[in-house]
């Protein structure tokens, strides 16, 4: 019964469940959904003083490990198997809201590409994209350092080779086992890093709007989110571009940040995600300054990450750009 963004009363679901049950350990299969609830219910369990959910929200590293988890990953998009954070939404307040804690890593992940075969194409795009965004965002993040750096490097270069072969086929084991590594390698970012406001952003989105999957709210939000950064860290964009495969050498060194972005757009072409809209879900562009200031209100220290300081207003004018 896990929702896809998973709720208050998921968790709260969860953890009597596991009371009842007397077990020892959680066995988390699924997406990021699943594996989010599994850290939560497993942190309160070891920690009754957070029963209540909300509590959670924030860099607030609790005293006890949480129980066991063992992570098994059907889809290779969140990394969640992998990082220290985890994402629940409060339906009654329409927030999401972000935990950060050590704590709360899986003691073991078994990224088995075999149990990915049957995602859908759409899915395997949108997973695919999340994870993609998670390595450059913490590629671009102003916490980056040279092990991040060499984790999100090489997961931008896998994702871009395989995933719109795995979106194609998504039969091919090769292109499937390599979208899972990227997919490991960028909630690996997460950790040693951390993601940007473009995650804030969409979380915002997806908290009015529950059934907007959240890599299709990354993509939406992409073009216009890394057009605006493009001049801010211009050397960090050129060599995104390199790893996804563009020469850049001959561009002037004024366009070379750019394309990355050019890149992006390709890529996504590729996997035929590049003509997704806002307003297929009820959204409407009227609803970009409430999204703006619910994302910096509920989501204010990824926003802090950034390589430049956004304002309210450019938070929303990059929204605005972004619809469709």
């Amino acid at each position: 019964n896990i929702k896809p963004n998973p709720t208050i009363e998921n968790v709260q679901t969860g953890v009597a469940a596991f009371k009842a049950s007397g077990a020892d350990y959680i066995i988390a299969i699924g997406g990021g959904s699943s594996m989010d609830t599994s850290k939560a219910v497993g942190v309160i369990i070891t920690n009754p003083e957070f029963e209540d959910v909300r509590s959670l929200e924030g860099v607030a590293p609790t005293k006890n490990p949480c129980v066991p988890i063992i992570a098994v990953p059907t889809t290779a998009g969140t990394a969640a198997e992998v990082t220290i954070n985890y994402v629940i939404t409060d339906v009654e307040k329409k927030r999401k809201f972000v935990c950060v804690d050590t704590h709360d890593i899986p003691v073991v992940a078994v990224v088995d590409p075999e149990m990915m075969l049957t995602i859908p194409a759409h899915l395997t795009a949108y997973q695919g994209f999340d994870a993609l965004f998670h390595a450059t965002e913490g590629y671009i993040a102003n916490v980056a350092t040279p092990l991040s750096d060499a984790y999100a490097l090489k997961s931008i270069e896998l994702l871009a080779k395989y995933l719109p072969a795995a979106v194609k086929d998504g039969s091919d084991l090769e292109a499937r086992t390599q979208v899972a590594l990227a997919s490991t390698l960028s909630g690996m970012v997460e950790s040693t890093s951390c993601c940007t406001s473009e995650h804030g952003m969409e979380h915002a989105l997806s908290a009015f709007y529950p059934k907007l999957p959240h890599g299709a709210g990354l993509i939406m939000l992409s073009e216009a989110y890394y057009s605006f950064f493009a001049d801010k860290s211009p050397e960090r964009f050129t060599a995104m571009a390199k790893a996804m495969g563009v020469v850049t050498g001959h561009l002037p060194e004024a366009e070379r940040p750019m394309a990355f972005v050019k890149a992006l757009v390709e890529l996504q072409k590729a996997c035929g995600v590049d003509d997704l809209k806002m307003s297929d879900y009820g959204i409407t562009k009227e609803d970009m300054a409430k999204c703006a200031a619910n994302a910096r209100h509920t989501m204010g220290g990824l926003f802090e990450l950034d390589p430049y300081a956004l304002s309210l207003d450019e938070t929303t004018q990059i929204m605005m750009n972004a619809y469709k």
